[in-house]
């Protein structure tokens, strides 16, 4: 069962008479079905608890369609400053590019911090599993970061892009192995991969490796061609992909001269797309069970028959019956890198007077 739901009080979609039941999976029972829904609508840039308010209502509006499972676009909370350069050449800033990033740096959140604890109470008070693209600030450092939830609002943990993209690097920092995490839940083994690093195979292969059997990828690539490395994915790991964009005109952003899309502002008129959709959801035999939408707003549903996992592992297990360990192997490290470490007095003369 698929359903797009436009965003609005009239829907689109049929009525849903019941809310579907927490799915007990500890029998084994691998033909569950889990409603899941992927949310694609814009930020309110610059303005966080503006943000905040919106992804409520539409986990509400999800939640009362009956979803159990509720995926947010890249960079929702905080934003993804398409089109922005931040004024940034080799060699060289401006004011206005550093004024800029300090914006953008104030609308980012602190993980755990009092925006976390809303969006867990989110996921409490309407009963879903949330995935939730943020902006995650660490002292002045900035990273694109997903965060888990599950339906009791406990938060999970996250995870950190490991490689932004072109000029992403300049404004965000890069993840490491230690926030790769697939969460055994109630519905399904869930973690998520961002964008283009979707791309990464070795990347992808720790997640199967994990088990994953719900990936979710939230992104902020709106072309056609996202949908072949969807497909692709949920192909080679035999699960299902979850894939949630923004949709947002240039109204949805800051008018000009106070943001500024580089190459592009000229020719742009408030209601010109910027970003297209395009958010999907694929069943792990790799069918397309709801979009891609690329007309706006709207919330993407689909029924998950978890059964389909163990039907398409039938016929290839990536890090199972398919693969070749004697000829490949990966290693990960899962340690965190951190540039300075700390070590107290006694544990320095604890460690001295072992070494002696």
């Amino acid at each position: 069962m698929t359903m797009q739901q436009e965003m609005s009080l009239v829907t689109a979609a049929p009525p849903v008479d019941q809310i579907f039941p927490e799915v007990d999976m500890s029998a084994g029972d691998s033909s569950s079905v889990v409603r899941a829904t992927v949310v694609q609508a814009s930020t309110v840039f610059y303005d966080t608890p503006a943000t905040l308010d919106k992804a409520e209502r539409l986990l509400a509006e999800a939640a009362d369609n009956g979803s159990q499972l509720v995926v947010f676009p890249e960079a929702f909370i905080g934003g993804y400053p398409r089109g922005s350069s931040f004024e940034l050449a080799i060699g060289a800033r401006t004011a206005k590019g550093r004024d800029d990033f300090r914006k953008y740096h104030a609308s980012a959140i602190h993980v755990p911090g009092p925006e976390v604890e809303r969006l867990a109470e989110m996921a409490k008070k309407y009963k879903v599993f949330l995935v939730m693209g943020v902006i995650e600030r660490e002292g002045y450092t900035l990273y694109c970061t997903v965060l888990f939830f599950d339906s009791q609002g406990q938060f999970l943990g996250k995870h950190r892009k490991l490689m932004p993209t072109a000029l992403e690097r300049c404004i965000w920092g890069f993840g490491d192995g230690s926030t790769i995490p697939v969460f055994d839940t109630p519905i399904g083994k869930i973690g998520a991969a961002i964008c283009w690093e979707n791309r990464m195979p070795s990347l992808r292969t720790a997640m199967y490796a994990k088990g994953i059997e719900i990936y979710c990828a939230p992104t902020a690539d709106s072309r056609e061609t996202w949908l072949a490395s969807m497909t692709h994915i949920a192909l080679e790991g035999g699960c299902f992909v979850l894939s949630a964009n923004q949709f947002c005109h240039r109204k949805d952003y800051p008018p000009s001269p106070e943001y500024m899309f580089s190459g592009s502002e000229e020719s742009l008129t408030p209601d010109s797309v910027v970003c297209a959709g395009g958010s999907s959801i694929i069943s792990p035999l790799g069918i397309v069970l709801a979009g891609p939408n690329y007309e706006g707003e709207a919330l993407i549903t689909a029924d998950l028959d978890l059964g389909d996992i163990a039907r398409a592992k039938f016929d290839f297990d990536v890090v199972g019956h398919y693969s070749r360990p004697e000829v490949f192997s990966l290693n990960i490290r899962e340690h965190p890198r951190k540039a300075v470490s700390f070590s107290t007095t006694s544990k320095v003369m604890k460690d001295e007077s072992v070494n002696k």
